[in-house]
């Protein structure tokens, strides 16, 4: 897991404000049971465990142009491979080489 350091999360400061908008909505919140601290909790996890990438280019690959941040991250921190359950990342298969991968690929490769 991450953490015991058994891989590295690679993030940018977009994608933490996006865990956070995402996380915060009421419906999605209600629904797993999901409080405040537990988000504050995930994201200082991920800042203490995850390794903050400054991406320097732009990507405009994906179909939903918001998810491009993800490419950008990965390639920007020479991902192994990125892992999303989003069908407008995971259509693209691979990205510069960098496998996209559904959640339970990943771990079925840890």
């Amino acid at each position: 897991s991450l953490r015991d350091g058994r891989f590295v999360l690679i993030y940018t400061t977009d994608i933490l404000v996006e865990i956070v908008e995402v996380l915060g909505r009421v419906p999605l919140r209600t629904k797993y049971h999901i409080e405040i601290d537990d988000i504050t909790a995930l994201i200082n996890l991920i800042r203490l465990r995850g390794e903050l990438v400054l991406p320097t280019r732009r990507i405009k690959a994906c179909r939903d142009a918001n998810d491009d941040k993800f490419l950008e991250a990965a390639a920007a921190g020479q991902a192994d491979c990125l892992v999303s359950g989003d069908t407008d990342l995971l259509v693209l298969g691979r990205f510069e080489g960098i496998p996209i991968l559904r959640p339970a690929e990943f771990l079925a490769r840890l």
